[in-house]
């Protein structure tokens, strides 16, 4: 039997980390996977780095396999008899056996046998989606066009009502094919929200500006503002400031969980008519309104419900 330097072939110490070890292997199965280079050992190259990593990535397996010392890679060895005892299934025969196929029948039993084709997993693919905003809210079925080894394919994916920016799916088992009795891929698709002219996502919530005139925050209104549903009226409490935020409930991306804000700001008007001229002096004569005098200001970040 021939000794296998398992850590060496995915580039980590004896001492990594479990986390350090599944990124070696990500990072080898994405460079050398046959679907993906073109390198003329790539398949090897995989097949040896998911050889290594379906040891180290056990418990037991590697427990057992750094008990057989750290003999020279490729040099023939022999697993002393105390590890046979412990670690080997009964009756086993070393005699022309593979070291992945020892350690792959530990547990199995007497004649489990050795495993001469290693499963392999198909290809993961990664993705990234854009959709409007609307269809975050409502759901909406997108085309993903998708090109492996086996050629170009279109899958139809639905993605349900309440996505937001950065969401990821995983579609199970829809990526590349697996060999030798493996599993197939999975495929992570990234979800992006197209920017929109009005509205800004936060998570599932979203903002918009609502410009609003003096007169209307001095005294309240009702004022129709837009959803990605149908506008409704918003109520104005009188006196709202510039900055405050007022709530529409379960009108955000993700209906009922989600809500919809309008950040006021106040705007007056640049050019005046001699009636609303003499009106606004005569308000400034008979207001007692001192804006810049220190008493406490409204918390901008108090919100109103609707």
């Amino acid at each position: 039997m021939k000794y296998k330097d398992y850590y060496d072939t995915l580039g980590v110490p004896r001492t990594a980390s479990l986390d350090d070890i599944k990124k070696a292997y990500r990072k080898l199965a994405h460079n050398y996977h046959p679907d993906v280079s073109k390198a003329p050992d790539a398949e090897a190259r995989f097949k040896e780095a998911a050889e290594a990593y379906a040891t180290l990535k056990d418990t037991a397996k590697r427990a057992a396999y750094d008990e057989l010392g750290h003999p020279q890679a490729g040099a023939e060895f022999k697993p002393p008899p105390q590890w046979q005892q412990d670690f080997a299934p009964g009756g086993m025969s070393f005699d022309d056996l593979d070291l992945a196929d020892l350690l792959a029948a530990m547990g199995r039993g007497p004649g489990a046998g050795p495993q001469h084709a290693m499963p392999i997993k198909g290809r993961d693919f990664e993705t990234t989606v854009t959709i409007p905003l609307q269809d975050a809210r409502h759901g909406s079925t997108v085309n993903l066009t998708l090109a492996d080894g086996a050629g170009e394919r279109t899958l139809q994916v639905t993605i349900a009502p309440g996505a937001c920016q950065d969401q990821k799916l995983r579609l199970c088992g829809q990526g590349g094919k697996g060999r030798n009795g493996g599993p197939d891929g999975d495929i992570y698709l990234q979800i992006k929200l197209a920017p929109h002219a009005v509205f800004r996502p936060d998570h599932h919530d979203l903002y918009f500006d609502l410009i609003l005139s003096p007169w209307e925050a001095a005294l309240g209104a009702e004022v129709e503002v837009p959803t990605l549903d149908d506008p409704v009226l918003l109520t104005i409490p009188p006196g709202t400031r510039s900055g405050r935020k007022l709530r529409l409930r379960g009108r955000g991306l993700a209906a009922q969980h989600s809500d919809l804000y309008a950040m006021v700001h106040i705007d007056v008007p640049t050019t005046l008519s001699a009636r609303e001229r003499e009106l606004f002096h005569e308000l400034a004569k008979v207001s007692r309104f001192q804006p810049r005098t220190a008493t406490p200001k409204e918390n901008p970040h108090d919100t109103s419900t609707h």
